[in-house]
C-alpha cells in the first residue's frame, strides 16, 4: 500500500513538473526567438531533473533559423559520478522487480509516447531540422522498439534440459548486466535513445544516457515520459557533454556495457577505449549505402525510391541510399532522376510543404559543399547543384538542395567519405557482377539494395553482396525490432547488434545452473575422475 501511495505521489510530482519540461523543449521555433535567456537543459540524476552547476554550456541551435533553442551543460565530473552512482544504487531493486512489472512500464511508456508524439516531433524539428512528418517517423520507429520490449518475458527466456546425466538437470538464465550507457547521435533524437534504454531497462539493467549535444530535448522528454510510466528513480539517468563525458563513460568501472551510434572516428575510439576496460560495446558507425539498378527495374517506382532514400532527412541517415550503380545505360535514368529531385521542396521542417529541411549545422553544410566540390574537381559531372539554394524567410538556415553527381569513381573523396547530406552519387557498371564488385570493395557494410524484376538477379545479389541489411526493391531495408539492425564491415564494431534477439543478448549475460536432487549411495568413496554423463 505504501508503495502504491508513493507511486501516486510521484506521478503527481511529475505532472507538476510537466509544464516546466515541455514548455522548454516542445514548443515551436517562434517562441525561442522571443526568449532572451534560453532554457538550460537539465541533467537527470536519481529521478530528479537538476540544472547543472557547470560553467560551460553549448548553444542548441535551430538549424533553420540559427536561433538558440536552449543551452546544454558540459556535465561536471561530480554530476556524472552521481548519475552513475544513482544507476548503481537502483540496480539491485530493479533487477529483482518482476519481469511482468517491467513490461507494464513499457506498455505505459508506449501509450504516453503516442499521446505526445506531436510534441516530440515538434521538438525534433526545432532542434534537428527534419520535417515534422519525418520527425513523427523518427519517434514511431523508436516506439516500435518500446512495443517489442513489452514482450521481454519471452525474449529473455533461458533454456532447460532435464536429466542431462542420471538425476542431474541443467538450465540457463539470462540475467541483466548492471549499469549500461548509451551515447547518441544527432540525426535521430528519439529513435536512437529508444533503441537503447527500453531494451536495456526491461532486461533489468539501469541506464545512463548521453544525448547528442546538438538536439537533447527529445531525450529529456522521453525520460520524463518513462518516469511518468512508472520507471523508478535512478533506473534512467541523463548526462550531457562532448568527448570528456564520452571518455568518462568509457572509463567508469561501474558501467558494464556501452551502446553507441555515430561516426567512425568516435565509434572506433569508444570501442577501443571501452573494450580495453572490459566493457561490452555495440558501435553503429558510418555508411555508404549503394543501390544497384538493373535495366528491367520498374522505372517509376525505382526513381521514387532513389529520390526518397537519397534526399529524405536531407541525407542525414546512416541508411540513406547515397550511391546508385546503374547497370547498362544510365542517361535516361539520370535525366528523370534530376526531374524528380528538382520537384522536391526545400524548406524549414515546420512548413507544411517541406520535403527536406536543413542540415544540422553550418560546419556540416561546409563539409558537404567541400565534398561536392572535390567530386567536381576529380572529374565527376554535376547534374544538379543544390549548394546555393536560398529559402525565403529562412535565409540563414543550413540548407542544401538535392544534389546529383555522375561519372563518380571509387577513388574520389566524395565516394570514399560518408557525405551525410542530400547528395546522390551515380556510378556505372556493365554487368550485375561488376556492380556487386563495386559495392563489395567499399569499406562500409550497413546496407545495400537492388532494383529489378528478375528473381534470379535478386537472389544472386542477396547471396553475394557484403552488407548487413539487404533490400530487394526496398531502398532503406531497416528491419523492424523483432529482427536486429545488422550493419557489418566498417559500419559496425562489436559482436551483438541493436534490438531484436541480438539486443537482448547484448544487455544480458548467461548463467548456467546444474543441479542434482537424488539420493546418493553412501560409502561409494571419493572419485577424482572428470565427471561425465555416463552412469
Amino acid at each position: 500500500m505504501l508503495t502504491r501511495l508513493a507511486s501516486i505521489q510521484r506521478v503527481r510530482n511529475l505532472k507538476a513538473l510537466r509544464p516546466q519540461i515541455f514548455a522548454k523543449f516542445s514548443t515551436d521555433a517562434k517562441l525561442y526567438s522571443k526568449q532572451h535567456n534560453p532554457p538550460r537543459v537539465p541533467n537527470l540524476i536519481g529521478g530528479a531533473f537538476i540544472e547543472s552547476r557547470s560553467s560551460e554550456y553549448i548553444d542548441v541551435i535551430n538549424p533553420a533559423t540559427q536561433e538558440v533553442v536552449s543551452q546544454l551543460p558540459l556535465t561536471t565530473d561530480e554530476e556524472f559520478k552521481a548519475a552513475v552512482s544513482a544507476a548503481k544504487q537502483a540496480f539491485p531493486s530493479w533487477r529483482n522487480t518482476p519481469i511482468t512489472t517491467r513490461q507494464r512500464v513499457m506498455l505505459k511508456l508506449q501509450e504516453l509516447i503516442r499521446r505526445d508524439i506531436d510534441k516530440l516531433a515538434m521538438n525534433i524539428t526545432t532542434e534537428q531540422g527534419k520535417t515534422l512528418k519525418d520527425a513523427q517517423g523518427d519517434v514511431f520507429r523508436g516506439l516500435e522498439v518500446v512495443e517489442h520490449a513489452c514482450g521481454m518475458a519471452s525474449l529473455q527466456m533461458g533454456e532447460y534440459v532435464p536429466n542431462v546425466s542420471n538425476g542431474i538437470d541443467t538450465y540457463s538464465l539470462r540475467e541483466p548486466l548492471g549499469v549500461c550507457a548509451g551515447i547518441c547521435p544527432f540525426n535521430f533524437p528519439a529513435m536512437i535513445p529508444l533503441w537503447m534504454f527500453p531494451v536495456a531497462v526491461t532486461c533489468g539493467n539501469t541506464f545512463v544516457l548521453k544525448p547528442s549535444e546538438k538536439d537533447p530535448g527529445a531525450s529529456i522528454m522521453l525520460a520524463e515520459l518513462a518516469m511518468e510510466a512508472g520507471l523508478p528513480d535512478g533506473v534512467l539517468n541523463i548526462v550531457h557533454g562532448t568527448h570528456d563525458t564520452v571518455n568518462a563513460i568509457c572509463d567508469d568501472d561501474n558501467i558494464r556495457a556501452i551502446s553507441f551510434v555515430g561516426s567512425n572516428v568516435a565509434g572506433m575510439h569508444i570501442y577501443a577505449r571501452a573494450s580495453a576496460k572490459g566493457k561490452r560495446v555495440q558501435s553503429n558507425m558510418g555508411a555508404k549505402n549503394h543501390g544497384i539498378v538493373l535495366p528491367d527495374a520498374n522505372m517509376d517506382a525505382t526513381l521514387n525510391a532513389l529520390a526518397a532514400a537519397g534526399f529524405g532527412a536531407a541525407g542525414q541517415r546512416c541508411m540513406a541510399l547515397s550511391t546508385v550503380v546503374f547497370v547498362g545505360d544510365s542517361k535516361s535514368w539520370e535525366d528523370k532522376l534530376v526531374e524528380r529531385a528538382k520537384a522536391l521542396k526545400v524548406n524549414a521542417g515546420t512548413e507544411a510543404d517541406a520535403d527536406l529541411g536543413p542540415v544540422i549545422s553550418k560546419q556540416a553544410k561546409e563539409r558537404i559543399c567541400r565534398l561536392i566540390q572535390s567530386g567536381i574537381e576529380s572529374g565527376a559531372r554535376l547534374l544538379l547543384d543544390g549548394r546555393n539554394i536560398v529559402v525565403p524567410g529562412y535565409e540563414h538556415g543550413n540548407f542544401i538542395g538535392p544534389t546529383i553527381l555522375t561519372d563518380v569513381t571509387a577513388d574520389m573523396e566524395c565516394y570514399k567519405e560518408e557525405i551525410f547530406g542530400p547528395v546522390l552519387l551515380c556510378m556505372q557498371a556493365d554487368s550485375l557482377e561488376e556492380a556487386i564488385k563495386i559495392v563489395n570493395k567499399n569499406q562500409y557494410g550497413n546496407g545495400a539494395g537492388i532494383f529489378t524484376s528478375s528473381g534470379a538477379a535478386a537472389r544472386k545479389f542477396q547471396t553475394e553482396i557484403e552488407a548487413g541489411q539487404v533490400g530487394i526493391n526496398v531502398p532503406i531495408p531497416v528491419p523492424l525490432p523483432f529482427f536486429s539492425f545488422t550493419g557489418s564491415k566498417a559500419s559496425f564494431a562489436g559482436d551483438l547488434n541493436f534490438y531484436g534477439k541480438a539486443g537482448v543478448n547484448f544487455y544480458t549475460q548467461i548463467k548456467t545452473v546444474t543441479q542434482q536432487w537424488r539420493d546418493l549411495p553412501g560409502g561409494s568413496g571419493v572419485s577424482l575422475a572428470m565427471p561425465t554423463s555416463q552412469k
